[in-house]
């Protein structure tokens, strides 16, 4: 037998920091801080709630909480996430399975990752 490979994807992340801007300038620091930290929690929230609907094999909910993400994740300036989770939502409507769950934790991966770095970017500021 050769000799196995082990994958190891990752994801860059990247914010719109002229939407994060724009968010900003309309809301004020403590209303745009305010929404960014509510988006934040529901990022979270439904990104587990998208896995935990993948191996429960409840794809009707898991398509809903991947569009949901999309809107969430515009209007704080994760567009990779965005993105990630229209994919998520076509590989459903598509029937594709495998394409489903390669995009799904893709999404996952994305959302860990920008999570993380945005905290990180909050610790430093604090």
């Amino acid at each position: 037998m050769d000799s196995i490979t082990t994958l190891n994807p990752t994801e860059t992340v990247r914010l719109d920091h002229d939407r994060l801007n724009a968010l900003y300038l309309q809301l004020g620091e403590a209303g745009a801080e305010d929404v960014v930290c509510r988006a934040i929690e529901e990022l979270a929230v439904r990104l587990a709630h998208c896995e935990r609907c993948w191996r429960q094999r409840q794809v009707t909910e898991l398509r809903k909480n991947a569009r949901s993400l999309i809107a969430i994740s515009e209007q704080i300036g994760m567009c990779e996430i965005a993105q990630a989770a229209g994919d998520v939502t076509r590989t459903i409507d598509n029937g594709d399975d495998v394409a489903c769950a390669a995009t799904l934790f893709r999404l996952i991966r994305l959302g860990d990752r920008s999570l993380t770095a945005v905290w990180n970017l909050r610790d430093l500021s604090l």
